[in-house]
């Protein structure tokens, strides 16, 4: 299992349009601590490209997900992507 696959199960099981989640909520979700560098809205990006670096957005994006930061909130909205 990918450090981020239990974000993507939990996004999957919500049926709002937008959805809002802080780090701490997150974490949990994970089991684990976010690093450091959620805080810049890059790591949030909602890259599409097969070969991205960046593992975790494929979680949201698996569920259906594009995710917003709210910067200096440790918060983040993830909307659901129109179809």
């Amino acid at each position: 299992m990918a450090k981020y696959d239990p974000l993507e199960t939990h996004l999957k099981r919500q049926t709002t349009a937008s959805y809002e989640m802080s780090f701490r909520d997150i974490e949990r979700i994970l089991a684990a601590l976010l690093p450091k560098s959620a805080e810049r809205p890059e790591w949030w990006g909602n890259e599409t490209r097969g070969d991205t670096t960046h593992v975790q957005c494929r979680a949201w994006l698996a569920a259906g997900y594009h995710a917003h930061l709210h910067k200096g909130q440790d918060r983040v909205r993830f909307q659901r992507i129109a179809r």
